[in-house]
């Protein structure tokens, strides 16, 4: 048999968390062919895998690259790192569904400028991927801010129960064309006034979908717990699936309870489906939040619109250069971004170890000195956490980036090396793969990928440049009765 592609004598991680193997794995069109210890065919173009690890393609589940991966199909910062799907729409914030009647609302200006948003559909959005061909692979999850931007004048407040009927109406429409779930970022200002029943009435609408539950929880901070039980709850009441976003015990005051909150997802997880995901890094990024401002770590200023000559400084040296608080200075730096060195290095290393823990980058793409996550997360945990500091083994890192977000996302026939399923594969070196970015210099491509390969298409190679752009609009897998 002729084949396209054929890694010869690679060693397979195939996602699930099983153990290794060698074999030889052949692609024709966009799926896995064959896989077998020597597989006798013919390909295009045989690839030699000695020393080398296949494994599936990674899937970043936490993102905010919505509008980006429409404006730089080629995506860099993601492919470069063995990404092949971007799951966007975190936190709250969407550009699928989200309409803008003037400024954008912090934090969906994370995302872009007002006229970036033109997606008031999904189907509106998939197009908009199958148009722009990226790179890599995208779904969406519906932010539950940019619900309450559509159908509220003020999102200072709670929501009237006609404004919780519109908002109802278009998530419903939303998970029919194909949505993966509902997203909230109830931590933020412009979600923080939403009661817990105004989300519980939003996830009414998930279960008949298949959908899924994600949330930057009202608080990281000591209300931890309060926090995490609102989330379950509304998990309960909708009888769907709970993932909880970049899980952290944020400030110095909460910092080791991540004993706490670990204990409670085990004795959640006996009752219903809940996970997280998580960052490799004890840094945080986002824009900046008076309520965050404290001197008890150190905060970056990364941009400010009045003051964009400051990025890079702290905000303990600009305060006392302008001979201020750190309260003032802040106020006079809005809006802006930061970086929050705000979590203990134990604690990441925690939760990332926690089995229904998953990879997520959180990177701001639009951030001009973005947090080094963005182009380092993944690498990192293979390279530094699981190589060098032996956190856990290479095959229960890359299940935790590829088989376990597939299966909590719903993403039909991606996540494993599997004969018939889609070619997402990635091609690295076990001894060499690690993270270059920087907080100093983070728009470095990673060390030890060699090869990326989405949907059949090989995209990116150890030039370090992007050869193929051949991804897709994924949805959500269909619930039984409309397999049947």
């Amino acid at each position: 048999m002729k084949f396209d592609y054929l890694f010869r004598n690679v060693t397979v991680i195939d996602g699930s968390g099983g153990a290794e193997y060698r074999a030889d794995v052949a692609i024709k069109g966009d799926r896995i062919a064959e896989i077998a210890p020597a597989i006798e065919g013919h390909a295009v173009r045989e690839i030699d895998g000695s020393e080398r690890v296949l494994a599936p393609g990674f899937i970043d589940v936490h993102t905010h690259d919505d509008i980006n991966v429409i404006r730089m199909p080629a995506y860099l910062p993601k492919i470069s790192q063995g990404v092949t799907t971007v799951i966007v729409g975190n936190c709250g914030i969407s550009a699928a569904c989200a309409r803008m009647h003037g400024a954008v609302p912090d934090p969906m200006n994370l995302l872009g400028e007002a006229q970036q948003f033109v997606f008031p559909t999904v189907d509106a959005y998939a197009q908009a991927i199958a148009q722009a061909r990226p790179a890599i692979n995208v779904g969406t999850l519906i932010g539950h801010t940019a619900l309450r931007n559509n159908h509220m004048d003020d999102l200072f407040r709670a929501a009237t129960a006609e404004e919780i009927a519109g908002m109802r109406a278009q998530l419903k429409e939303a998970l029919s064309q194909g949505a993966l779930g509902l997203s909230t970022g109830l931590a933020y200002a412009s979600a923080f006034q939403s009661t817990t029943e105004e989300v519980m009435a939003l996830a009414e609408e998930l279960a008949a979908e298949n959908g899924i539950y994600t949330t930057h929880l009202r608080s990281e901070f000591e209300p931890i717990l309060e926090a995490l039980d609102e989330a379950f709850r509304i998990g309960r009441h909708g009888r769907v699936p709970v993932v909880v976003s970049h899980h952290k015990c944020a400030g110095a005051k909460n910092w080791g309870r991540t004993v706490e909150t670990l204990k409670l997802f085990d004795t959640v997880r006996q009752q219903q489906e809940v996970a997280c995901d998580c960052y490799p890094y004890s840094a945080s990024s986002s824009t900046l939040d008076m309520k965050q401002i404290t001197d008890e770590f150190d905060i970056i200023i990364t941009w400010s619109e009045p003051h964009p000559e400051v990025a890079g400084q702290s905000l303990q040296q600009i305060a006392e250069s302008w001979s201020m608080s750190l309260h003032d200075a802040g106020k006079l730096l809005m809006p802006a971004g930061a970086i929050y060195y705000n979590m203990d290095e134990q604690d990441v290393r925690r939760v990332l170890r926690y089995p229904v823990t998953m990879i997520g980058s959180d990177g701001l793409p639009n951030d001009p000195m973005p947090h080094p996550r963005l182009w380092g997360a993944f690498p990192r945990v293979l390279g530094h956490y699981s190589r060098d500091e032996k956190l856990f083994p290479l095959t229960v890192a890359v299940h935790k980036m590829t088989g376990l977000s597939a299966a909590r996302f719903r993403l039909p026939e991606r996540g494993l090396v599997k004969c018939g399923y889609y070619a997402d594969l990635v091609l690295f070196d076990p001894a060499t793969v690690r993270d270059v970015a920087s907080f100093s210099d983070p728009k470095q491509p990673a060390a030890g990928i060699e090869a990326v390969m989405v949907n059949g298409v090989m995209s990116y190679g150890q030039d370090q440049q992007v050869t193929g752009r051949a991804g897709r609009f994924l949805c959500r897998e269909k619930p039984n009765k409309e397999q049947k």
